[in-house]
């Protein structure tokens, strides 16, 4: 199989940590891509309509794509336990907190990036900052008991969102008045599966 993608992507990452906690990067090509949504790479659209990373084209079957698509499918690929049933309406909650932080932050990431300056908008992306920074809080507030158990594919998207957001939002200070979020994000980086994934 073969996963297109890029490295500094949230989603893609968070499948990649994936791959690696399920132990299938043997049984997946990382393919690396240039694609955003001003100009999509011609194989990604093929595979994914929408132009979107990551996508992952099978040995048998259509491409499937959206990262939680995807991490369902390696998921049970590989008989594992990243969404266990006994907890599957919290670990999915979690799993869509994760990514609306991804998304907030990646739309702040391309209005500066992908808009001439004369058409930014400093109200659009302190809008999306609102977003992710309250729901950073309410990870903080009401998950941490969660955060705190057995790995599942939350545990994967959350440290994905928080580390997306050093990367491209890090003057924001996420951790300031988060500081259980912020020792729980410092001791999950050190997995090996983070290590192998980080830019």
């Amino acid at each position: 199989m073969k996963l297109l993608m890029s490295p500094a992507s949230p989603f893609v990452r968070k499948v990649r940590v994936a791959l690696r906690e399920l132990d299938l990067v043997d049984q997946v090509e990382e393919m690396s891509v240039t694609t955003t949504p001003l100009a999509s790479d011609p194989a990604v659209v093929a595979a994914n309509p929408t132009g979107k990373i990551p996508a992952l084209m099978r040995d048998t079957g259509p491409a499937i794509y959206d990262s939680r698509v995807i991490t369902r499918f390696l998921n049970d690929l590989a008989a594992g336990s990243l969404y266990p049933q006994a907890r599957i309406w919290e670990v999915l909650t979690l799993e869509a907190t994760a990514d609306a932080i991804m998304e907030a932050a990646v739309l702040m990431t391309y209005e500066v990036r992908l808009r001439p300056e004369a058409q930014q908008s400093s109200d659009w992306v302190e809008a999306q900052w609102s977003k992710a920074s309250r729901t950073i809080a309410d990870v903080n507030t009401r998950w941490m008991s969660h955060l705190q158990g057995p790995l599942d594919i939350g545990h994967i998207g959350i440290a994905c969102a928080l580390s997306y957001v050093d990367l491209r939002h890090d003057a924001r200070g996420w951790r300031q008045g988060n500081d259980a979020l912020a020792k729980w994000h410092a001791d999950f980086t050190t997995r090996a599966s983070m290590a192998a994934t980080a830019v």
